[in-house]
């Protein structure tokens, strides 16, 4: 491991974070189009697309809780491992690998077969009407197919890049998204699949991505090695895992919960025009996630490796540096949505009632965007050492104790009840920013003063 280790623990942390920081936002945001992309062609199929992209989003849920589950197991295992290796423990950290890629298989078993099961009801409490249950079900079914190679890509993943190897990783992504982007218009237009064929470029791209991980993870380069002898699933090893994964399998399962709440009520108040609107917002929202989660994988290892090394000056300068450009990249995202809300609207879509909707509701939704970047940095920085229960505390109390009840709450109080709706996101923002930033000073304060006790 010699070198690698090296390099997290003893070189520059402003170089070492932009060293690692860029293959990770660039692999974030390709990832981003990856996700994207299939709305983009499907909002301009002709004539039906603003119905079609609807339906597109009502699965949205779906897919967010396979990717939670990911992140339950990719995003628990691999701080967990990286400790381990700034411990010198690296059979520790194989044997977590090895854990995380059995659980990883059988979690994606379960969720294919729950989903083929249960596709149909669940898209109608997920906001489906007459017009729009048969664009989501021609996806989902199609879609959910391919779990096993969405899980293994997106929850492996992450033990690529926190061994340092970001550019691997980072290809990891950009594959399967040039994959995908190649395939859509093929599929969608070319072969006239439409829906079906956006669902089938895509599972067939994370396919490729996934073979890509498990190439690495069992080849020679990797420092980390997926082991048969590493397979056997330990309680000791993934109670651990499963704890410290629970703050990310939150964060992204609620968006699932929160994405049926926004819908229900939305198609209440605004019926299809809404939840079509909604769909373009959520995906701006990853727009504004997805550079933020970049610059915390990047800062993870650095973070991880040191802290377990006991170097906490390493790590404070580590986050100082996560935490300024998190509130510079969510600004930035924040001055588009104010200053020029057509733009992603007019991505998705050509329909111009749509456009104009969505870009009314957009300066509402991403009202606070600017201070997500102290909530990221704050709370990834949590699970990054290891401390799984305030980061749980920290992934519920944004989504479950206060935005899902807002969403109900606030049009209690305003005569423009969608308005209320798209509100309760930027106060949600708000309230969750100032609490997550107040107790992680409060949090590092403490953890200072126990290692300056320990030396």
């Amino acid at each position: 491991m010699g070198e690698r280790s090296t390099d997290l623990g003893t070189e520059k942390v402003g170089s070492l974070l932009v060293r690692l920081a860029i293959p990770t936002i660039t692999a974030q945001i390709v990832n981003m189009l990856y996700n994207i992309v299939d709305r983009i062609y499907i909002g301009h199929i002709p004539e039906e697309g603003a119905l079609a992209l609807t339906g597109l989003g009502l699965c949205f849920p779906v897919l967010m809780l396979v990717t939670a589950f990911s992140s339950l197991v990719g995003m628990g295992g691999a701080p967990q491992a990286s400790i381990k290796m700034g411990q010198q423990d690296n059979e520790g950290a194989e044997r977590i690998l090895g854990n995380c890629f059995i659980v990883l298989i059988a979690l994606a078993a379960v969720l294919t077969a729950i989903f083929r099961l249960s596709g149909e009801p669940l898209l109608y409490l997920f906001g489906a009407s007459g017009d729009t249950i048969g664009y989501a079900l021609d996806y989902l079914n199609i879609y959910i197919l391919g779990t096993i190679s969405v899980m293994i890509s997106l929850g492996l993943n992450a033990f690529i890049t926190t061994q340092g190897f970001t550019r691997i990783s980072m290809l990891t992504v950009v594959i399967g998204a040039v994959v995908n982007i190649i395939l859509d218009p093929v599929f969608i237009f070319g072969l006239g699949m439409g829906v079906q064929g956006a669902a089938l470029a895509t599972i067939l791209a994370q396919t490729v991505s996934a073979v890509w991980v498990l190439v690495f993870l069992f080849g020679k380069k990797t420092i980390l090695r997926i082991q048969k002898r590493y397979m056997r699933v330990s309680p000791q090893v993934m109670f651990p895992v499963l704890a410290l994964g629970l703050s990310p399998f939150i964060m992204t399962s609620t968006e699932s919960l929160l994405n049926i709440c926004f819908n229900t009520s939305l198609q209440k108040y605004g019926g299809d025009l809404a939840v079509g609107t909604m769909t373009i917002l959520s995906s701006c929202m990853q727009v504004c996630n997805l550079p933020l989660q970049g610059l915390a994988q990047g800062a993870q290892p650095i973070i991880s490796y040191n802290f377990g090394a006991g170097n906490l000056g390493r790590v404070k300068e580590a986050f100082r540096l996560l935490f300024m450009s998190a509130i510079a990249a969510s600004s930035m995202m924040w001055l588009i949505a104010v200053f020029a809300p057509g733009f992603f609207p007019g991505l998705f879509s050509g329909d111009a009632e749509l456009i104009a909707y969505a870009s009314w509701a957009i300066r509402i939704y991403l009202g606070m965007a600017f201070v997500m970047g102290a909530q990221m940095s704050c709370q990834q920085t949590f699970v990054a050492i290891g401390a799984a229960k305030i980061s749980l505390f920290l992934a519920l109390f944004r989504k479950i104790i206060v935005l899902i009840p807002l969403i109900y709450l606030l049009p209690q109080f305003f005569a423009d009840k969608v308005f209320a709706v798209f509100l309760a996101e930027p106060v949600a923002d708000t309230i969750a920013a100032a609490t997550t930033t107040t107790l992680f000073f409060l949090r590092l304060r403490q953890i200072s003063l126990n290692m300056e006790g320990e030396s």
